[in-house]
């Protein structure tokens, strides 16, 4: 079957990381040459330090975001800290092409927001105000603002301002735009989010890269087993 994605895959050429590169040692992406994506939502889950928003933002600036977060047409940086891994990636892409895009990284939001503002000041522009709202109200803004048909949408952590209220409205938009022909490749530990039906989850836990199913991820089974076993786990853990 054609893989009629925005993003097709991406090749990694370890040739090009050098030996002594940590890279080398996330067990999750070393050694794996290949990645292929055949659903408009992947997700990436994993423990904190599994190498997820690593490669997200290789393949974020592989693409031609800039690696604090934002458009293609965004270009600053506050702070270089995106790694090799970048230049020893090949995407590959589909038949259609994008109409918009947009790189969410939680951590540099507010870097991208401050640009936000410089940027709309120039003809045409049209202001955001993010600094003006909340934090979740400003992502859920950008999110209902700037998501759009035939996109794609590189997220790192886009529920790390927003209510369970709020992360629901986003599984809502995302489902839009999936319905529009656009592709998303989330890296997230929102067990709401990782509920949207006709995605894939790929497991950055135990060794090279996989899928895996909702109920086998962490952040299904923990929040399922502390819902269940509250005051059990309360007790277990605070009396201890």
């Amino acid at each position: 079957m054609l893989n009629s994605q925005l993003i097709n895959g991406v090749m990694i050429d370890w040739d090009k990381i050098d030996r002594g590169s940590y890279l080398r040692g996330i067990d999750a992406i070393s050694g794996v040459d290949q990645i292929t994506f055949t659903h408009a939502v992947t997700f990436f889950v994993g423990e904190n330090g599994s190498g997820k928003s690593t490669l997200l933002e290789a393949i974020a600036v592989a693409y031609g975001f800039n690696p604090e977060g934002g458009t293609r047409n965004y270009n600053f940086s506050t702070y270089d800290s995106h790694s090799e891994l970048c230049h020893a990636i090949r995407l590959s892409r589909g038949v259609r092409r994008a109409g918009y895009g947009y790189f969410l990284r939680a951590e540099s939001f507010y870097n991208v927001a401050t640009k936000e503002e410089e940027y709309s000041r120039g003809p045409g522009g049209r202001p955001q105000h993010f600094h003006e709202k909340s934090h979740g109200e400003s992502f859920l803004a950008l999110m209902q603002n700037c998501f759009r048909a035939n996109g794609i949408y590189l997220l790192d952590e886009p529920e790390a301002a927003l209510s369970p209220q709020r992360q629901l409205t986003l599984f809502m938009e995302i489902d839009r735009c999936v319905k529009e022909g656009s592709q998303f490749i989330i890296v997230t530990h929102s067990p709401i989010l990782l509920g949207l039906p006709c995605a894939e989850i790929i497991s950055f836990d135990g060794g090279p890269l996989h899928p895996c199913t909702y109920e086998e991820t962490d952040s299904y089974q923990v929040t399922s087993m502390f819902i269940n076993n509250r005051k059990q786990i309360l007790r277990r853990l605070l009396d201890e």
